[in-house]
């Protein structure tokens, strides 16, 4: 029965995500908020609810393991699996925003995160608040320079939601939040009911299954945007969901409710894969060929990440 709830609660998780960042966009609009801004900020927020959600819900639950494991399996599962898959498909080109700003900001982020919580086994409400302002920063400096940037197209917004009546707003609004609320809900229960099931780990199912679970809308967007042939759009979000899950997600949650280390794999093992798939996408991007994602490459990533999972399960047992 664990399943059956761990499924309920993505497909809800993916029902509410999507009904807030439409209703998000179309509220934006009606205050005349510019669509470089939507598109960076307002979806950018909106799409890390779900992860926001149920780690805040693992949080509040005592599941602590459960709100570390899905933002550290998550961003795992976004470089090994779905970029992986990614390149496998088409050969995916990089541009210079990449090495220039995007992932520096990852690896900052991912570095900063394991010694917050290496220091005291805890990240505390200053260190979410300084992780919630360092994504605001960014933000001010992406859309800085995406001003100064000739001919930018911001393929997340829907410019259709500009006419959306405020009726149809509210019922959006009021749809997503409660699916997002059930859905994170029944996720953690899930969790909780497989680990016990499984006889392994919180932290093992959270950076395993959920982590995959919250990662299919990413890897959908990826693999339409490789098909499509829209190179450089599968990288850059896959790296800024990464730096969101850090900054926002646990930022937020941990200014809400402090998030406690239960489990010492988290910083002995899950940390330093999570480090390990960001510092090795740098040198991929430049060997051998410059500024290109190859299908050997994606074959490696994704081979490293079965490994990964392997791995979860073996060590725990």
């Amino acid at each position: 029965m664990s399943i059956v709830w761990v499924v309920l609660g993505l497909v809800l998780l993916v029902v509410g995500g999507e009904f807030l960042v439409r209703s998000s966009v179309a509220l934006s609009f009606k205050f005349n908020i510019s669509k470089l801004v939507i598109g960076m900020t307002v979806v950018s927020f909106a799409t890390s609810a779900p992860e926001l959600l149920v780690s805040l819900q693992a949080a509040l639950d005592g599941s602590s393991d459960i709100s570390l494991g899905n933002v550290i399996g998550s961003n795992i599962a976004n470089i090994g699996l779905v970029l992986g898959i990614t390149a496998l498909i088409s050969p995916l080109g990089v541009d210079k925003d990449f090495y220039k700003l995007n992932w520096p900001m990852m690896m900052l982020l991912s570095i900063v995160l394991y010694f917050m919580l290496q220091s005291g086994y805890i990240l505390d409400r200053w260190e979410g608040a300084a992780l919630l302002i360092s994504i605001i920063i960014f933000l001010v400096v992406l859309i800085r320079r995406s001003r100064n940037a000739p001919n930018i197209e911001i393929d997340d917004v829907d410019d259709t939601l500009q006419v959306t009546s405020g009726f149809k707003i509210i019922v959006w609004l009021l749809i997503g939040g409660a699916a997002l609320y059930f859905g994170s809900e029944w996720l953690v229960f899930g969790a909780k009911e497989m680990a016990v099931s499984f006889g392994v780990s919180e932290r093992v199912i959270s950076v395993t299954m959920v982590a995959i679970g919250t990662s299919v809308p990413e890897l959908a967007a990826s693999v339409i945007a490789a098909l499509k042939k829209e190179k450089a759009i599968s990288l850059g979000n896959l790296i800024g969901s990464n730096i969101f899950n850090i900054a926002s997600v646990l930022g937020i949650t941990a200014i809400i409710q402090p998030i406690v280390v239960n489990s010492p794999k988290i910083l002995t093992s899950d940390m330093f894969w999570m480090i390990a798939f960001a510092f090795v996408l740098l040198p991929m991007v430049f060997l051998p060929k410059k500024l290109e994602l190859g299908r050997l490459k994606g074959f490696i990533l994704l081979s490293a990440y079965l490994i990964f999972i392997f791995l979860a399960f073996y060590i725990e047992n």
